[in-house]
């Protein structure tokens, strides 16, 4: 008896969980669908929606878009890195515990 009635409850709320999904789904594809607007006025040509703007990064003090590279990246040896990280570590102020302790 007791698995019947675990059966039927699982079965009730296994469809009522489906029974959402299908109409969140439903809701989903309602709110997502674009309809042309089709006005009978045609004397204003431009369309109605807002320009996209562009970053401010992306322009100058004009407004201007840019068209030069943003990122720079130049390019180091292996060797140069190392010393670079090793100097770095050294600085620090466990840097130098750490390296008396490996002596």
């Amino acid at each position: 008896m007791f698995h019947f009635l675990f059966i039927l409850a699982f079965g009730i709320i296994a469809t009522i969980a489906a029974v959402n999904l299908v109409r969140s789904f439903m809701m989903l594809s309602n709110e997502t669908r674009v309809y042309p607007n089709f006005q009978s006025n045609t004397q204003g040509t431009q369309s109605q929606r807002p320009r996209p703007t562009p970053h401010p990064e992306m322009v100058d003090d004009l407004g201007q878009p840019i068209n030069e590279p943003l990122l720079v990246v130049r390019s180091l040896d292996v060797e140069d890195a190392r010393q670079r990280l090793d100097n770095l570590y050294n600085s620090s102020p466990s840097g130098e515990n750490n390296q008396e302790e490996d002596a």
